[in-house]
């Protein structure tokens, strides 16, 4: 009897089941998800599967479950609408947004003030317009930004920090768009930068170059500081601390939230604290943070301002008894040029404080 010979049916994409291809869709960035639509009607409809858009709103746009509840939409037409929306910043939002909102949650409740003087988002034909007022392109995650909150109302305290000292007071505002478009420089020594920041009380602002020019490269974020020993007078020297506005706002955004920048007064003070400056004695600890005055410093001549913050406390642990009262002070001082200054005298800033268990001064 001779043996029957069957022909398996040819494997298809349209035969396949359907959880395999799920699956792999899964794994896909939402580019490939939108070509996968015209391959087949099989992956049309199998790549509108709205679960697998879940991951791409939270991604690119941080849309919550609760933001989604809100709105009443599916998780793809919530990627589609914002997309339509913010979509060229799509590189950028995420990191953007997510600063801006951990900014605010910790502010709201130790600067509510500061919340609520910044400005709801602006247009992108308000940004459009700007850069055609200034003539040049405005960097995307500054749009980006700016597409969030247009920077803040002229108040003290500014949302990028402040400092004090006995006879100089410094606190930067975040510039709206239009009010930076007015600073816009042209002229030599500050070709195609944009300000940022501005202080009313110093006039201090940070710039972003939105060209390369005059040594500076595109997008860097800096102080401008007068070149006192060139013969040109509009020869500057700058203090570079960003290479991006990324990178500028997010990391001033984790010294602020991660506490490293101190808030005194309902105000931000862009203290720097090394860990290593920290001494410890039986149960006062002793810790020392640092802040660079570029308004007050120059390159040339070289010339670095410095304030500092010295705290001193007591352990939660210590016993009642061991509450002290600071009645004189000595500081050994060494710069890194290995200089060695001391000061000493009765009280820190003609107070004697007491320190107690858990508290400080």
């Amino acid at each position: 009897m001779a043996a029957v010979e069957t022909e398996s049916a040819p494997l298809t994409l349209e035969s396949l089941p359907t959880d395999p291809l799920l699956l792999i869709l899964s794994f896909l960035d939402y580019r490939d998800l939108i070509n996968c639509c015209y391959v087949s009607r099989r992956l049309s409809q199998l790549s509108s599967h709205d679960p697998l858009w879940r991951r791409h709103c939270k991604k690119y746009w941080l849309i919550s479950e609760e933001e989604k509840t809100q709105k009443n939409q599916c998780w793809k037409s919530l990627f589609i609408d914002t997309y339509s929306d913010v979509g060229r910043y799509i590189d950028h939002y995420a990191a953007i947004k997510k600063a801006w909102d951990d900014l605010k949650k910790y502010l709201e409740p130790r600067c509510p003030r500061m919340v609520l003087s910044l400005k709801e988002g602006a247009r992108e034909e308000d940004l459009d317009a700007v850069e055609a007022q200034i003539g040049c392109k405005l960097p995307d995650d500054y749009r980006c930004s700016y597409r969030i909150h247009n920077g803040q109302k002229l108040v003290v305290p500014g949302l990028l920090g402040s400092m004090a000292l006995s006879n100089h007071y410094r606190s930067e505002d975040l510039l709206d768009v239009d009010t930076a478009a007015g600073g816009f420089q042209q002229r030599q020594g500050l070709k195609y930068c944009l300000p940022l920041t501005f202080c009313i009380h110093t006039g201090l602002s940070q710039y972003i170059a939105v060209e390369a020019a005059e040594g500076r490269n595109k997008n860097e974020v800096f102080y401008q500081c007068p070149d006192q020993m060139a013969r040109n007078p509009a020869a500057i020297d700058m203090f570079i601390i960003g290479a991006t506005f990324t990178d500028w706002f997010t990391s001033y955004v984790n010294n602020v939230v991660s506490g490293g920048f101190p808030i005194i007064r309902d105000q931000i003070f862009r203290y720097v604290h090394d860990p290593e400056c920290v001494a410890t004695t039986g149960d006062i600890t002793v810790s020392v943070s640092t802040s660079f005055l570029p308004e007050l410093s120059s390159v040339h001549p070289p010339h670095y301002f410095f304030t500092y913050r010295i705290r001193i406390e007591m352990s939660k642990d210590a016993l009642p008894e061991k509450a002290c009262q600071l009645d004189s002070r000595y500081w050994r001082i060494t710069n890194a040029k290995g200089d060695v200054e001391e000061v000493q005298g009765p009280g820190v800033v003609g107070e004697f404080p007491i320190i107690s268990p858990g508290n400080g001064s």
